[in-house]
Order: C-alpha cells, then structure tokens, then sequence
C-alpha cells in the first residue's frame, strides 16, 4: 500500500489527547498529513474510517469489569472490507509523492490493533494525555456504541468518556506493539517542547519545527466542578506517570524510552 512504509507516520491517540499538536507540528515541519482536513487537523472525511472500526468491532467481547476480549483480533485474518476501507480514508496519502507522509483522525485508535498488522513498518507515535483532562469535553468516540463496541452504559458523560478511554488503553496495552513507535505525553510536549522535540527528532529522523502551546491545558482537571478521577484507570494514570507515589519515578525511568 505505502512503497516507502518508513517514510509513513500515524497518530494514535484519544480524541481530545492533544493529537492536533503533534499533527501540526509534522504539517509545519514538510509533512504531508493528508487532504482534506477538518479545523482539528484530522483527515477528513471520515465515513471510511469509523466503517472500518465497525468491521473490526464485530470480533470485540466485553467481558465486564472494565476489560474487553481483543484476542482474536492479534490472529484472525483481516477482513478484506476493512482493508478497502482503510484504502479509500487514506487515499490522498497513498496517492501522495510527498517524502514524508501521515494522517491523524482519532478513530485510529479504534482499529489499532487491525492497523499495526496491516502497516508494520509505519512510524507510530503514540499520543497520550492525562485522561482527567482528555474527558472534560466530548468526542465522537464517546459512546463506543457508535463503532460497534460493547460497553456498559451510563448516563454520566465522564463515566462513559472514561470507559472510552479505558477501551482505547486496553487496546494499546494489549496490542503487539510495532517495530517503529514512540510514545509522548502531551504535558511533556507543552511543558519541555524543546526535550520532546528532540525525542521525536531522534525517533523520525528529521528536524521538526516548534508550534506554540497552552501551558493552561495541563491539570485542567482540578479546577472542574464535577469529580473525574475513576479507579479503573488508577493503572495507566501510574503508568503513565500521572500519579505520585514510591513506583512514580521507576515508571518515568522505564517509559522514557518507549
């Protein structure tokens, strides 16, 4: 599909994890993101895609307590649908002669799993934010139920944001992690862009222009009225590094080269 698959670059990451930032950051620095593209910086449209999250959903279980069964989905031949899918979202990238391509739309996350075996040799850079600010506003991935995933439902809109969020960490963890990925938290970027900068640098190759950023999106979640801390991500907030404690500093040493 890619002739050049190393020279090809992906965005994973939740809908309101700061995705827009890096995507803007590859845009500004020569790389071809895709067209057209929506004011998030997202490509667009994007019917193709959320089918093709549709197509691998229907091989997702809920198993309750917040755990969904992925299994087959690491094994079980893709469907061809969801490959021609994926084709037509990305047609302008493919299409594109650009020595350095990539997209962003956050439904890639969905189909992850379906994605990294489809492009093993793609550049990914995993995007991720502290989820207690990354559920304070919606998103189309909100109610999983969108894309043919099985959840518990709520009517409490941080709960059923969490519970996406929740998902789409699972799908992370649990998924073959590829040849060429790099994971970056978005407070680093906003509070030592210049440090993650030259991560990123060292991870694609190529220099990369700096953007300005908003220090005041980090730790928005303190000054909201409702609370939106649940105990079932307790997990990767600490493995993130968003949580102090005695395993704080030995969970920074060990993501810090991932």
């Amino acid at each position: 599909m890619f002739d050049s698959p190393d020279h090809v670059i992906t965005i994973i990451g939740r809908g309101h994890s700061g995705t827009r930032a890096i995507s803007k950051t590859l845009h500004d620095s020569g790389v071809f993101m895709g067209e057209p593209q929506n004011p998030s910086s997202d490509l667009i449209p994007p019917e193709d895609m959320y089918e093709a999250c549709r197509v691998m959903a229907h091989h997702v279980k809920y198993r309750g307590d917040m755990r969904w069964d992925l299994a087959k989905l690491h094994t079980m031949p893709i469907d061809p649908a969801f490959t021609r899918l994926i084709e037509s979202f990305l047609s302008s990238v493919i299409a594109s002669d650009a020595a350095w391509r990539g997209w962003k739309i956050p439904e890639t996350t969905l189909c992850y799993p379906w994605i990294a075996r489809l492009f093993p040799d793609i550049r990914y850079i995993h995007w991720v934010r502290d989820p207690r600010d990354g559920i304070l506003n919606g998103h189309t991935t909100d109610d999983l139920a969108r894309f043919g995933v099985p959840y518990p439902r709520t009517d409490n809109i941080y709960l059923q944001r969490a519970i996406s969020w929740k998902y789409q960490a699972q799908i992370m963890a649990d998924t073959p992690r590829p040849r060429r990925m790099l994971r970056v938290r978005l407070e680093d970027f906003v509070t030592r862009q210049q440090a993650t900068l030259t991560r990123l640098q060292r991870f694609l190759g190529f220099p990369l222009e700096a953007i300005s950023v908003r220090p005041q999106v980090v730790g928005r979640w303190r000054r909201n009225p409702q609370p939106v801390h649940f105990n079932f991500y307790q997990a990767e907030l600490r493995s993130h590094g968003y949580l102090r404690g005695p395993r704080r500093t030995a969970q920074l040493r060990q993501g810090a080269g991932s």
